[in-house]
Parts: structure tokens; C-alpha cells; sequence
């Protein structure tokens, strides 16, 4: 049994999803583990992880119009506004998400489906570098 692990440095696109897929299939393959589990882990409180459909961008824009109407960037609905209007519904649309995903290793590549991709999920209106860490079991 052998383990690695590697952090991933991403820009994020601001208040939007950027697929991470590639970038971690680079880490597993470079790893040379053919079976195990991946955990995908994300060192922030407002910004996230998902694993969503990789084919129709339709579906992101709806996601992002959903966190729009479920949790507005409104001042006036929460006392922590010290990081500015987006701050506080950066930090509930987190909780409503992942910051941690675990990912099955087959064949020395992810198990994802045909049409899923990890998404990272930036929650505040500017773009950030996000830290992944990525951890990887197996043989």
C-alpha cells in the first residue's frame, strides 16, 4: 500500500466553477497507483468542492443562479459582513456544498462518470488562488 500527496494551486474564476478535473488526473496518473481512493480536499471557508456534470455549461448557470436566489448577498440578512457583502453567503453556500470529496482510483484514473467533473467552487466575487490538497491511497 502507498500513499502521496500533492497540493494543487488554483486561480478560480470569480463567483463561478473551474474544472479541476485535469489537474487531477495528472496527479493520480503521475502517482502510478492503479487502484485505491483519492480524497480531494479543499483548505478554505468560502470556496468548495462538487462533483458535477461535465457536459451542458447550462447546468452550472443554473447552479449559480440557485445560490444566487437561495443565499443573496445581502448585508442586511447576517452579522458578519467584516469581508464585505459576499463574505458571509460565501461561507453558508460552503456549508451547503463540499470541502472534502473522496474519489475511487481504477486503472490508474479516476472513477468519475462520463459526464462528471470536480468542480471548484468560488464563492466570493473576486477570483482567489485556492489550495486542493490531494491525497491518494492504494497500489
Amino acid at each position: 500500500m502507498r500513499q502521496t500527496q500533492f497540493t494543487l494551486d488554483v486561480q478560480s474564476s470569480p463567483a463561478g466553477f473551474t474544472n479541476i478535473t485535469p489537474a487531477i488526473e495528472r496527479v493520480v496518473h503521475n502517482s502510478g497507483i492503479q487502484t485505491g481512493l483519492l480524497t480531494v480536499f479543499i483548505k478554505h471557508t468560502s470556496a468548495s468542492l462538487i462533483i458535477q456534470e461535465n457536459a451542458d455549461p447550462d447546468v452550472l448557470s443554473d447552479l449559480r443562479r440557485f445560490f444566487d436566489r437561495s443565499v443573496p448577498q445581502d448585508k442586511s440578512l447576517y452579522t458578519h459582513t467584516y469581508e464585505g457583502k459576499d463574505d458571509m453567503p460565501a461561507h453558508i453556500r460552503t456549508a451547503l456544498t463540499n470541502v472534502c470529496l473522496n474519489i475511487p482510483v481504477t486503472d490508474g484514473k479516476t472513477a468519475l462518470g462520463t459526464w462528471q467533473a470536480v468542480y471548484l467552487c468560488e464563492h466570493r466575487d473576486q477570483p482567489h488562488i485556492r489550495h486542493i490538497v490531494l491525497h491518494l491511497i492504494g497500489g
